[in-house]
């Protein structure tokens, strides 16, 4: 199946103000970026652990959409004092942080019986308790104003199981239980937070972390015979950070095939 037209913006996002960790590059979090801006948030702050692709992403936003209130700060999100400090801007550059897009996450592949503690504990720390760190120091921040949302990306593979992967499947199928558990205390304050379960999206740096062979193979088995496209992505995290999903809360919605 062919991929389809680029959707154009709706203004899904008019006035709200938006953050988004892992937004260099041409992932997800990019994307994510350029779309609300495109939807009409009426403020921007990126982040990422890379300085010049940060200030390279903003100015590709600027260019594309418009929008100059742009902001962006390094963060790692393994950083208690980076993550608290993100947050701290963004609430000041911004008047409050509407929506929280927590896009950072490690990946990798390698046989349980070969992986060290090392490796397993950096992917848990960025894909999970990283995720964790940015909801738990926005939380007061939105609470405080009775409003907010929070979208985190999940995977498909927290529900399907995939050779060398156990180390990310645990972290991503984590995310999904922090999304459920933490919505239920944040509902409490009017507060929503939900998740993305993609499958496989393309982009640059999937394509240099795995083998041209295997993405095909996991792309085929997709049910329109193809990976995502990062903005087909980023389009359902829009929806998400939207009014149109005031209903919603704990839910992760698969954007995928769902075959195991």
């Amino acid at each position: 199946m062919l991929n389809p037209e680029y959707v154009q913006g709706h203004q899904l996002l008019k006035g709200k103000s938006v953050l988004i960790t892992a937004a260099a590059g041409a992932g997800i979090g990019f994307s994510a970026a350029l779309r609300a801006a495109e939807e009409g948030c009426r403020a921007l702050m990126i982040s990422d652990i890379h300085d010049g692709r940060l200030n390279d992403a903003a100015e590709k936003i600027k260019a594309a959409t418009g929008l100059k209130a742009i902001y962006t700060k390094v963060c790692n999100v393994t950083d208690e004092s980076q993550v608290q400090a993100l947050v701290a801007e963004a609430e000041e550059q911004m008047q409050g942080v509407d929506v929280l897009i927590n896009n950072a996450g490690l990946g990798g592949s390698k046989l349980i019986v070969e992986m060290e503690d090392a490796e397993w504990n950096r992917v848990l720390d960025v894909t999970l308790t990283g995720t964790m760190r940015m909801t738990r120091a926005i939380l007061p921040k939105m609470i405080a104003r009775k409003q907010g949302v929070i979208v985190n990306n999940a995977s498909v593979l927290g529900w399907r199981a995939q050779k060398e992967q156990a180390h990310y499947a645990a972290a991503k199928a984590g995310v999904m239980a922090l999304t459920r558990c933490s919505a239920l205390e944040a509902a409490e304050h009017g507060i929503r937070i939900n998740a993305v379960s993609p499958s496989i999206a393309l982009h640059d740096f999937l394509r240099k972390s795995a083998p041209q062979d295997l993405l095909e193979q996991l792309a085929s088995k997709e049910a329109f015979g193809r990976a995502a496209e990062v903005w087909e992505i980023a389009n359902i995290m829009m929806f998400l950070a939207s009014d149109y999903s005031s209903y919603m809360a704990g839910e992760v919605i698969s954007a995928s095939s769902q075959r195991a």
